[in-house]
């Protein structure tokens, strides 16, 4: 009797022992590990990265005439901005299509120029230069694809462009053209054509910043 409440007793040993480990595995807490998820973030919810000045073409449609609008990614050129610029004024007088350039009080020359024609005209109102580019390009606003580059002599613009208004889209400026008989005419959307010689002329010697201011 007492062999056989030994080898019971081992028997209850053996199994606890074996119980005992599954026990303590489960009062052992399990690590849950965060679920992973993959948010996509929409184009309107990026942050854009600052672009390089260099890299913003602004339009200049449809003011330009005809409608044009040249590339206008350009190095600034520190030629262009000169001490004496505040000396330096430019007036246009829309009824005379002229417009002079002065040095303080003295005139220095007077250009004749073409004016914004009926429906498209020119802005009165006090300005100043805002830009100054060689060689613009004319891109046509009104047929997709058709590009002409700065110094082509059939450029709309011709080989200048100053400009002085702008609404933060479009804008108003001075520039040559390749269709001579049109200055001293109302015959622009809004801009001043020049004879070619003229413009070049006149864009050695104004500057950004320079006072353009326009009257009827």
């Amino acid at each position: 009797m007492l062999q056989s409440s030994k080898k019971l007793a081992g028997v209850l040993l053996a199994a606890k022992l074996l119980v005992m480990p599954s026990l303590a595995m489960a009062a052992t807490p399990a690590t849950v590990e965060p679920p992973t998820t993959t948010e996509t973030v929409t184009p309107q919810e990026e942050q854009p990265a600052l672009p390089n000045q260099r890299d913003i073409p602004k339009t200049l449609a449809p003011y330009l005439d005809p409608g044009v609008h040249p590339d206008l990614r350009f190095e600034p050129d520190p030629a262009l901005t000169k001490p004496d610029a505040e000396a330096l004024r430019l007036e246009i007088r829309l009824s005379r299509r002229q417009v002079t350039l002065y040095r303080g009080s003295t005139v220095v020359k007077n250009y004749a120029i073409a004016v914004g024609r009926p429906g498209w005209e020119t802005p009165t109102g006090s300005y100043e230069v805002k830009q100054m580019i060689k060689n613009p390009t004319w891109i046509n606003p009104l047929r997709k694809g058709v590009v002409i580059p700065g110094g082509d002599p059939e450029n709309p613009l011709g080989r200048y462009w100053i400009g002085f208004w702008t609404d933060g889209k479009n804008w108003i400026g001075f520039h040559g053209t390749p269709n001579p008989r049109s200055v001293g005419r109302a015959a622009s959307h809004g801009c001043i054509r020049m004879y070619n010689k003229d413009v070049e002329d006149l864009f050695k010697q104004v500057t950004l910043g320079t006072v353009v201011t326009v009257v009827k």
